[in-house]
């Protein structure tokens, strides 16, 4: 338990090093994270640097994954003229046009697997009825991740409105067997908006509904 809290901390503590916010902005625990997220849908349109986004990145490929299979797959876009050409259409684009960089999170259906109790036995490809839970905490991961560096993001919903995630696979060239689960842009915040209090203790059944 000691080694799980003080590895908590190491991750914060490396994730607040590279805080864009000033110090007194930037949240001071995983708690702190968890609880003072919100969503931003207004940025600078400064650009997010490189090691900040392979930050985010990593933290997302921390989610924990049913039988650590991993089908998270990510579509990182800098380039402002693509994320106009792809992302910029629609009476929202502008959180996208103002991103320093818009990650699509997306999830591959399928993985390949050995027959169960085989070990020498050969890999067939297997349906992945996990894939969106695994992916959705790796985007939730990401979430934190760039709050925690001082920088805003939000999640727009892909999966399962094919009329969204359509046009994206086909402008990002993704294959058939990965889906775009949700579009993250993020970047500097334009905004500071309060975090909601969802706090509803009627929500909770203790020991049984």
């Amino acid at each position: 338990m000691k080694k799980t809290c003080l590895l908590a901390t190491l991750l914060v503590a490396v994730l607040l090093s590279g805080c864009q916010s000033k110090p007194q902005d930037c949240p001071s625990s995983a708690l702190d994270v968890i609880m003072s997220r919100t969503s931003i849908r207004n940025f600078t349109g400064d650009p997010v640097p490189q090691e900040q986004l392979e930050t985010i990145l990593k933290a997302g490929m921390a989610a924990p994954t049913a039988m650590n299979v991993q089908p998270w797959r990510f579509v990182v876009v800098t380039d402002k003229d693509k994320i106009a050409e792809v992302f910029g259409a629609g009476p929202r684009s502008g959180m996208f046009t103002t991103a320093g960089a818009v990650i699509v999170v997306c999830g591959q259906t399928t993985f390949m697997r050995k027959p169960f109790g085989q070990p020498d036995g050969p890999e067939t490809e297997q349906p992945n009825i996990f894939w969106y839970e695994d992916c959705s905490a790796a985007a939730e991961n990401i979430l934190l991740a760039a709050h925690a560096l001082g920088l805003g993001a939000v999640w727009t919903a892909g999966y399962p409105a094919q009329e969204r995630i359509a046009p994206i696979a086909a402008a990002l060239g993704i294959p058939a067997n990965v889906v775009p689960l949700c579009i993250i842009p993020l970047g500097v915040p334009a905004e500071n908006p309060a975090p909601k209090d969802k706090w509803k203790p009627e929500n909770i059944h203790w020991e049984q509904w």
